[in-house]
Formats: C-alpha cells, sequence, structure tokens
C-alpha cells in the first residue's frame, strides 16, 4: 500500500490506543452512520480476525460505536460511547466471529430502525485507513476519505452516462467510480468519489433521474 505523506504511517488525531484498531473502527462506524442517514436504533456489530480477538483490549468496541453516534476519531466522547448510546437506548450488539476473513481487521455493521436497515463491511488497513468492501449485499471500495455518493439503480444503457453528465454539469469533477451489480438487468450500485462536496440540490437532481432509486452521500 503507497502512503502520501508522514500523517498517513503515523496515523490520524485520534483517541488511543490503535490507529487500526481504534481510529480505523471509528471511521468504519461513522461511514456506516454517515451512509444510514440518521441515529439508527439497533446495531449488530460483528468483529473478525485480529478485530475478534482483541476488540476488548484495543476498545474497537468502543470506538465503533463511537462511529454510529458520528463521532470523529479526535472526539473524547468515544471513550464513553458504550454509555452514551444506551443512554440514547441504541441497542448494541457484538458478535465475535470464528470465520477467517480475507483481511484480518474485518467489522460487519448491520444497522437498522423501524424505518429500514442496512449492512456494510469494513476493513481496518493501518493509520486509521478504512475500505468499506461491502453494503447491503454490494461489493464496492469505499475508503471514506473523499467526499462520494452512492447510487443504487436499475441496470439500464445509459444510466451511467446521466449522473456523470449531472455532475459535469455542476463542474464537478469524478476522481474514482465503481459499478457493481446483482446481475444483468437487476439492481447496480454506482461509487463515485469526487473532490469537492455534493450539495443537497445535486444529490436531489440525481434522485430524478431515470432507474434512480436511492442516492446516499458520505461525508469527507
Amino acid at each position: 500500500m503507497k502512503y502520501k505523506s508522514v500523517f498517513d504511517i503515523i496515523g490520524p488525531i485520534m483517541i488511543g490506543p490503535s490507529s487500526s484498531h481504534t481510529a480505523g473502527a471509528a471511521r468504519i462506524g461513522r461511514v456506516a452512520r454517515s451512509l444510514f442517514g440518521r441515529e439508527p436504533q439497533w446495531a449488530v456489530i460483528s468483529f473478525y480476525g485480529s478485530f475478534a480477538e482483541t476488540f476488548k483490549g484495543h476498545a474497537t468496541d468502543v470506538a465503533i460505536v463511537g462511529g454510529l453516534l458520528d463521532f470523529d476519531t479526535f472526539d473524547e466522547r468515544i471513550k464513553n460511547a458504550l454509555e452514551i448510546a444506551k443512554e440514547q437506548n441504541i441497542d448494541i450488539q457484538f458478535v465475535k466471529e470464528q470465520s477467517i476473513p480475507e483481511h484480518p481487521n474485518t467489522a460487519k455493521v448491520r444497522i437498522g430502525d423501524d424505518r429500514s436497515e442496512m449492512e456494510l463491511v469494513g476493513i481496518s488497513i493501518g493509520g486509521g485507513k478504512i475500505e468499506i468492501t461491502e453494503l447491503n449485499g454490494f461489493e464496492l471500495k469505499l475508503t471514506g476519505h473523499h467526499p462520494a455518493i452512492l447510487v443504487v439503480h436499475h441496470d439500464r444503457s445509459g444510466v451511467i452516462a446521466t449522473v456523470s453528465n449531472e455532475l459535469a454539469k455542476h463542474d464537478i469533477n469524478i476522481g474514482h467510480m465503481q459499478v457493481s451489480r446483482k446481475g444483468i438487468g437487476e439492481m447496480a450500485l454506482m461509487t463515485i468519489e469526487v473532490d469537492q462536496t455534493i450539495s443537497e440540490e445535486v444529490l436531489e437532481e440525481i434522485r430524478r433521474l431515470p432507474h434512480i432509486t436511492q442516492v446516499a452521500r458520505v461525508a469527507d
């Protein structure tokens, strides 16, 4: 893995003890919160590999719940995240998985409320960096370090072009795009990382495009 600066190596400003097990976990939780768009009423958090073995000692459980509460890696409230979640009547369950993951620092986060639920798989790759590798069964690669939108749509000819044209119309540059789909002609997911934050007005215009079913923004 290539690092762009010394700060990628020493990790972010954070509540300790570990950049990979604490800061990375907090970022996984915060991306889940951002995609869900609101505070969940419940969460089932499954830890795999190294996360499963050390999540209590390294405060991975506390950090990922802090992320779900929308706390940044340096927020002092992370230390009390479990207590705060309990005060806010958020039901939290932790599962220690036995299966061996592709990456040792893997967490699956399933959150929901009385309106909907969402499942996300994230890995902490070191130095506080993360990748989101799965969302509701779709494979993707999302770092959470750049502004991004996720566009769920029907797999139809021209849909990707119409979304790209909409962004270009507002002078929004695409840095990275990935598309995955359940099957030919079925539901698909666009993951689009851009160079600047996308306004709610632009998101609404994308939502009104043909064959679009859902648009979510990931805060940078």
